[in-house]
């Protein structure tokens, strides 16, 4: 019995579905994890059933880049047994997920479902955030319940605004790009409701990022239509606040924040600047190799000032008081500086800047697909931004990985607008020596 050609691909929606899967249902490992996992073993499958080689040696070594940094931060950690869940999350997060979704997006369909997938997730997300927002039911913020969450609840309060960002990000660029005029329409529509759930997140490092990634799609769209939607996104802000009273005092006073990190910080700012200090003093101590992985949390208070809280509190959103611990500095770049040393930095974050310069690389070349391009692009801006204020950890986390995997898709194996891949799905054995080509 033949297989349909969208088969091979359902594993990687799910990963995306699953991630709606209420926190009560995930203690202890997420089901988007095991999903990730299920993704990876089958994509390893098929690769072995084809016997030829998946990916190209530019493909390989990008991927392949961080393997290097985390294996060796792992061998040199004061408890290499204590490192191993950090190094299965980065192979996960980095190299495994991301190589899958290369070998199993085929054509512009397949990116796009997995796009619209990302849309959808958002738009869940984003709904039950606002519910959260406008009921008082959300995360404690200034005293009220009003911060947004979604289903990730309190602990987690960065995962509903990266996963909103994500959906405005993967839209924006199917409204700018995609050839039919529907999907651009409504595509425009979710980006007008993507943008108050994420407005409500309260996520200070989730707007720069989106600003600044939104900001170079409309860029690469051309500046007429970057004009026009600029004066439309205008034009619909003053709607929200003024008409139907979206702003509030707490927004405007987060929104202001934003300029004042350095002149009056709050304390979580002043948290954030002791534990990059920190980072920066380990990373010192021991520059090629760090202190190893899932070393932060041991050398923090040797290396901490005094400014440093004994950790955040969190509530609400149906959670009551807790003291989360400090365990991270909340930058990926100071993280894998700290942990992994120059040699983390040159092959972790290499990988990363590797594949940046690849996609902005094809993107000035005159290829089509241009919807692909500029979510692919996106989605990686977004990601670098971001990783700037915050770092890998919580359910979301699994969701970096399927946004980075749809980066490097583009930026290592291109989508022309012509041609056989684009034209439909390809299914059976033409779908898979399409995946063994790479």
């Amino acid at each position: 019995m033949p297989v349909p050609g969208w088969a091979p691909l359902v594993p990687l929606p799910a990963v995306v579905a699953l991630l709606v899967v209420p926190p009560g249902a995930r203690e202890g490992g997420t089901l988007a994890d095991l999903a990730s996992a299920v993704l990876v073993v089958f994509c390893l499958v098929r690769v072995v059933r084809a016997r030829a080689r998946p990916l190209d040696r530019v493909a390989a070594v990008v991927l392949g880049l961080p393997v290097v940094g985390v294996c060796a931060a792992a061998v040199t950690a004061h408890d290499p047994a204590g490192a191993l869940p950090g190094v299965v999350r980065y192979l996960q997060v980095f190299v495994l997920v991301p190589a899958a979704v290369v070998l199993l997006v085929r054509d512009r369909r397949d990116f796009a479902l997995v796009g619209w997938a990302m849309v959808g997730l958002a738009l869940v997300e984003g709904a039950v955030g606002v519910v959260q927002y406008a009921t008082g039911t959300g995360a404690s913020y200034q005293g009220e319940d009003v911060r947004a969450v979604g289903t990730f609840g309190p602990a987690d309060v960065m995962g509903m605004a990266t996963v909103v960002a994500y959906g405005l990000v993967v839209a924006l660029g199917i409204a700018l790009g995609a050839p039919d005029r529907r999907a651009r329409v409504a595509a425009g529509v979710c980006c007008g409701l993507l943008v108050v759930p994420l407005a409500v997140s309260f996520s200070r490092g989730a707007w720069i990022a989106t600003v600044l990634a939104c900001g170079l799609q409309l860029a690469l769209a051309g500046v007429r239509r970057a004009v026009r939607i600029g004066l439309a996104a205008a034009a619909l802000g003053v709607v929200l606040v003024a008409g139907f009273g979206v702003g509030s005092r707490m927004l405007e006073e987060r929104v202001a924040s934003v300029s004042q990190v350095a002149a009056a910080p709050d304390q979580s700012v002043t948290d954030r600047y002791a534990l990059w200090a920190a980072a920066a003093s380990m990373w010192r101590d021991e520059p090629v190799t760090g202190v190893g992985l899932k070393g932060f949390p041991q050398y923090r208070d040797g290396h901490a000032s005094l400014a440093l809280s004994s950790g955040s509190d969190t509530a609400g959103a149906g959670q009551g008081f807790i003291r989360q611990p400090l365990l991270s500095p909340h930058n990926m770049y100071l993280l894998v500086l700290a942990e992994q040393g120059l040699l983390g930095v040159v092959t972790v974050v290499g990988s990363w800047l590797a594949l940046l310069v690849c996609a902005l690389r094809r993107s000035a070349a005159p290829a089509g697909a241009a919807d692909c391009r500029s979510v692919a692009v996106g989605l990686l801006v977004w990601q670098l931004v971001d990783f700037a204020y915050a770092d890998i950890g919580g359910p979301s986390t699994v969701l970096t990985a399927v946004a980075l995997g749809l980066a490097a898709r583009w930026a290592l194996r291109p989508f022309q607008e012509a041609g056989g891949a684009v034209g439909g799905a390809v299914g059976g054995a033409a779908g898979g020596a399409v995946v063994a080509r790479g």
